[in-house]
């Protein structure tokens, strides 16, 4: 059975109050019949503790935003906003869970342990993959829009035929449910029981597109007609997140097949810093969402129950600081490899194919010190 506020009138896609909260926009706790159980464990320290998670993550997001404009990194996706989903949701999976995430889910990563240099490396072009997918139990990565969520549900696939409990979590945006890939990622799922949670930020715009164009309904309204239950939250509610992925894990685990997220969110900022927002979408809009901000309603509620205070804002921002820095020297501090090293594992046994690309570029690489030489 689908959980309540998935909606079936039209016309909803962009309706950002029909959606199920535990955290109001001023930072009020509020009752939910469907999600409230799953979050009832939640105290201070947790509170606490997520609250720390997203600062930390919209730290690295800034950095990265400055590495790029100083021409650092090639490019970098923000993920500002977005913060509550990507760690509510990341904080209910067990270590031994598998994630696949898209190239906007910093929180993600860093929840299951990616290191600073894992942030930045890859957008500066110096790796295929920063970490090993098995150190973190996350996959790369995923640049193809949609392609995730069928590595998804094949890992859950792998998982039912060793017969384990393990869930595999995928995360893409409103605009990767056009794909064709997430949708016959869904079919499969749901044939087959596979136990995978699908989460879709919707934040409101497929790089200029913005969500209505695509979605007359609200797309967790889709996941049923798979034969899956879905639920509808607010992505900008950190407690509502991890209570709505509690809700989806426990049903994958067990044995009850796939489970569908839409978390109703914004972007705050470009789709990457390539991109200019300001052409497709008001200050207006952008401020509104601001006062939505996912961070500053959790501190909101601490502060109400008297559980934050200075010492713990500088402790946290102290951290962040710290964070900030490693980044950024991990950034500055990298050293290309030699560009022959372009085809270093790029297959696990050797291949002929490979070994011919190597020559031919080898013999390329070698033209240009030839050129070198003769100059001298």
């Amino acid at each position: 059975m689908t959980m309540a506020h998935t909606l079936t009138a039209p016309d909803l896609a962009v309706d950002v109050d029909d959606v199920a909260r535990l955290l109001t926009p001023d930072g009020e706790r509020v009752a939910d019949p469907d999600l409230g159980r799953w979050v009832a464990d939640v105290d201070h320290e947790l509170l606490r503790g997520l609250y720390r998670d997203m600062v930390l993550v919209r730290r690295i997001d800034t950095e990265g935003i400055a590495l790029q404009r100083q021409g650092q990194v090639g490019l970098w996706a923000p993920c500002q906003g977005q913060e509550a989903v990507q760690v509510g949701t990341a904080r209910a999976l067990r270590a031994d869970d598998f994630a696949f995430p898209s190239y906007r889910e910093i929180g993600v990563n860093f929840v299951r342990g990616a290191k600073p240099a894992d942030f930045v490396i890859a957008w500066r072009g110096e790796e295929h993959s920063t970490f090993n997918p098995y150190d973190i139990n996350t996959a790369v990565p995923q640049i193809i829009i949609g392609a995730q969520t069928l590595h998804a549900v094949g890992y859950a696939m792998g998982i039912q035929r060793d017969g384990a409990d393990q869930v595999a979590a995928t995360y893409f945006g409103d605009g990767a449910t056009s794909q064709g890939d997430v949708n016959e990622a869904m079919i499969f799922a749901s044939s087959f029981r596979a136990p995978v949670v699908f989460v879709c930020s919707n934040n409101q715009y497929a790089i200029s597109e913005p969500v209505t164009v695509q979605a007359k309904y609200p797309i967790a309204g889709r996941a049923p007609g798979f034969g899956i239950p879905s639920v509808r939250i607010d992505g900008n509610d950190v407690l509502a997140s991890l209570a709505a992925m509690r809700w989806a894990i426990d049903h994958a685990r067990s044995g009850k097949g796939p489970t569908y997220i839409e978390a109703v969110t914004y972007r705050i900022g470009p789709h990457t810093t390539s991109d200019d927002p300001t052409r497709y979408r008001s200050k207006d809009e952008v401020e509104r969402w601001k006062q939505r901000d996912p961070i500053a309603r959790v501190e909101a509620l601490l502060r109400a129950e008297g559980a934050f205070d200075d010492e713990f804002a500088k402790s946290v921002a102290s951290e962040a600081d710290e964070l900030g820095a490693q980044v950024r020297e991990a950034a500055l501090t990298a050293t290309s490899r030699e560009p022959i090293g372009v085809l270093d594992h790029v297959y696990e046994e050797p291949h002929t194919g490979l070994e011919e690309q190597r020559r031919e570029f080898g013999a390329y690489l070698a033209g240009f010190e030839s050129s070198e030489e003769a100059s001298r």
